[in-house]
């Protein structure tokens, strides 16, 4: 059984694979979703990671599929109590933005979707600057306070309002940040590493990287001349190889997979989970047949020298 990891300064145990909910409700139907989630939970993990907002890009689509899905999935395997429930505001449609009354009914929406009474863990998906952190860190600690929220996290946030939000829950003696999520990967470095990393570093924060697997790029699927990939995110991830860092670190992670008999995307992820701060990996899977390499994660730990040619392949 593989080890739970401990999330920042709470007291929630995750496995160290979360399970991206983005794809939910967009490529994956309800029975491509819940097949998905019954493999992942059947391996031991226990930790979903979706938004209000997925998917409202999609034609057709309004934004909550992806809670609903997951929310009608627990229902019919009433295992609510054995997860961890992350999930975000600021972007549905009905409810932009990041002030205390969207907040708060924001969340009695997502609740509503999810068919539960709390979220494990409740972000803020981008942060929006024209709101004063004093009204977004007052109005999470009133869903803390409330029950319906068990943790506050933020994702898409510059260090300065990280730090005002941290310091200001502090001094008021409310409910803090526990977790960041970082857009964060071995072609995607320069928003999480520096100010960001340090300052989560420093407030015991966990970092839980989404787009570990840069849309697909670092699945190894993508390959200089190579046949088409049949996916949503295709053009974003071909798009890696076009730069030189993208094909120096796509060398490295395929010697690393043979000298380890791994797959390519089990390595890109455990680069990873080994770096400061990350305490779980966010990926998606729209099949199961998809979920062994990423679950692979908890097993696989990188020698630091792995970890230092992968760490240069990407500077």
């Amino acid at each position: 059984m593989t080890a739970l990891r401990k999330l920042g300064t709470s007291d929630l145990q995750v496995f160290p694979l979360a399970l991206g909910g983005n794809v939910f409700g967009w490529t994956a139907d309800e029975t491509a979703s819940f097949a998905v989630l019954d493999a992942y939970t059947a391996a031991g993990g226990n930790f979903l990671d979706t938004a209000d907002s997925y998917s409202a890009w999609i034609e057709g689509n309004s934004g909550g599929e992806s809670e609903t899905l997951i929310g009608r999935w627990i229902a019919a395997r009433g295992n609510r109590d054995d997860l961890v429930i992350a999930t975000k505001v600021s972007q549905h449609p009905d409810f932009p933005g990041l002030t205390a009354a969207n907040i708060k009914a924001a969340a009695d929406a997502s609740l509503r979707r999810l068919g539960t009474d709390h979220i494990d863990l409740y972000y803020t998906h981008f942060d929006k600057p024209e709101v004063p952190v004093e009204e977004i860190v007052g109005a999470l600690d009133d869903l803390v306070r409330a029950g319906k929220v068990r943790y506050t996290a933020a994702s898409n946030i510059s260090p300065e309002r990280l730090r005002a939000s941290l310091e200001f829950a502090d001094r008021e003696g409310l409910a803090r940040y526990v977790a960041l999520q970082p857009h964060y990967n071995l072609v995607s470095r320069d928003t999480y590493e520096g100010a960001l990393q340090d300052l989560a570093e420093r407030s015991g924060l966990a970092a839980l990287p989404y787009s570990g697997l840069a849309s697909g790029f670092l699945t190894g699927k993508y390959r200089p001349g190579g046949a088409t990939v049949d996916s949503a995110r295709a053009g974003r991830a071909a798009g890696h190889l076009e730069t030189e860092r993208g094909r120096r670190v796509l060398l490295v992670l395929d010697e690393i997979a043979r000298e380890r008999g791994a797959e390519v995307a089990t390595v890109a992820l455990s680069w990873l989970a080994a770096r400061p701060t990350v305490t779980a990996p966010i990926a998606s899977a729209r099949t199961p047949e998809q979920l062994p390499a990423l679950l692979a994660v908890a097993d696989l730990k990188l020698t630091e020298g792995e970890v230092g040619r992968l760490t240069a392949a990407s500077d």
